[in-house]
């Protein structure tokens, strides 16, 4: 389900960032260090009083570094206002009202858009009066927040979720598979969709997409149904958007949260730069099922050993995502296009696993068995059972004495056993310990 966007915005070192942090709180945390993943921390996720929303640090997407200030400012107020369906406006009580400001407020204010005020930096109760010269800007209540120390975060929270609109569910049945094609531009992802619905047997329908940015393709093939979300540059606005390479990362995260198998196209010609990590491992922290497609592989010079030798390179730079499978193909000339669907349908299949709890049993049972776990300060950590409790991503709990004894490299033993055992190619899976008492 797509969720409503809310992005922060304002002139530079009114803490913004600060503020983003307290909003997503420790969740970008929950995903343990993996090697190699690649963290940008401009996009989250939050939820209150039972509303989940995205969240942007616009602040956090840098700009040309020549372009003056206030131009930089304004761009990031631009994509905001085409982004988001509520905007934060961020300014600072030690400061009061300045002309950067009353820029931004202008072009918010133009937008439309709902917006909050949030003066920042209401450390102490005699800085809560600088908070009312803010009223000035015509947007309404501002509220006082402290990013040093937390106070006021509540109370903007609510102001953000009054505001949030109800988007709209996707409307596709259980056995659809939504398929989202991520990766950085020119790497063919439009010759994709259209080389897929352009084979023969493929039945499309054209809708327009639930999301206003998205637009999804649903067509069937050999019995299965699909649905193609395709954000490739939909919508172009000058320079920002081209040259800003974490805006495309934006628009691929609202492609990932909507889909079920997540493709990360590469560009055979050019290989793998920085920028394929960070996309690749928004789809790994999205817990998403995913796969490598690697496009132009026709114009890529090749012997028996190439496609081993590029696969080889994919697994050393994306050491978090070995799980997923590597598809080598042509977009233009279609050629080992047809093997492309079987795999989607695999790691579809298997990103929606769920394995009895007592063959899982078996399974640690007789990794313990090789391979006890190890002391740690004299004690030993002791696995009583383990039960997998959703899909999407298989989520498995590892019930023990004490979890703090479980170490992450025998935590990755065991899941590299239930690989191993059950197969789940393609799809990340959550391991969580917990005391066997939490059980209830």
């Amino acid at each position: 389900m797509a969720r409503p966007v809310v992005a922060i915005v304002g002139r530079p070192n009114v803490g913004k960032s600060t503020i983003f942090n307290r909003i997503i709180g420790d969740r970008l945390a929950i995903v343990e260090d993996k090697p190699g993943i690649t963290r940008d921390r401009i996009y989250g996720a939050s939820e209150w009083n039972g509303k989940p929303f995205s969240i942007i640090d616009t602040g956090g997407i840098e700009l040309d570094d020549e372009e003056p200030i206030l131009k930089s400012i304004r761009m990031q107020a631009e994509l905001a206002i085409e982004e988001a369906d509520v905007i934060v406006f961020m300014c600072d009580a030690k400061a009061g009202v300045t002309g950067s400001d009353e820029e931004v407020a202008g072009m918010l204010y133009r937008s439309g858009k709902p917006i909050v005020v949030a003066v920042n930096k209401v450390d102490n109760i005699g800085r809560m009066d600088n908070i009312y010269e803010f009223y000035n800007l015509g947007f309404g209540d501002p509220i006082g927040v402290s990013g040093s120390h937390g106070t006021g975060i509540g109370d903007l929270l609510d102001a953000i979720t009054d505001k949030l609109p109800e988007l709209p569910d996707d409307e596709y049945e259980d056995d659809v598979i939504r398929v989202a094609l991520i990766g950085r531009p020119n790497v063919g992802k439009s010759s994709l969709v259209n080389a897929i619905l352009g084979e023969e047997r493929v039945i499309v329908s054209d809708i327009a997409g639930t999301t206003r940015d998205a637009i999804d393709t649903p067509f069937e093939k050999d019995g299965q149904k699909y649905v193609l979300i395709d954000t490739a540059g939909m919508r172009k606005r000058g320079k920002v958007y081209e040259t800003t390479e974490k805006y495309s990362v934006m628009r691929a995260m609202k492609a990932i949260e909507r889909a079920d198998v997540v493709l990360v196209l590469i560009n055979g010609e050019e290989g793998i730069i920085e920028q394929d990590k960070h996309i690749a491992g928004y789809a790994y922290e999205a817990g998403k099922a995913s796969l490598f497609v690697v496009n132009k592989w026709d114009v890529v010079e090749k012997d028996d050993k190439t496609m081993h030798q590029f696969e080889q390179k994919i697994r050393d730079h994306f050491l978090f995502m070995t799980y997923a499978p590597v598809v080598f193909l042509s977009a233009k000339t279609k050629q080992r296009l047809h093997k492309l669907l079987p795999v989607v349908q695999h790691v579809a299949d298997q990103h929606n696993k769920r394995v009895q709890t007592h063959l899982l049993n078996d399974v640690v049972s007789d990794a313990i068995a090789i391979n006890p776990p190890p002391t740690d300060k004299g004690r030993r950590l002791r696995i009583n059972y383990v039960t997998q409790v959703t899909v999407k991503p298989p989520t498995i709990v590892v019930f023990v004495n004490d979890p703090e004894l479980m170490h992450f490299s025998y935590e990755r033993y065991l899941e590299n056993k239930i690989r191993a055992a059950f197969d789940f190619e393609g799809t990340p899976i959550r391991l969580f310990t917990r005391r066997k008492s939490d059980e209830g």
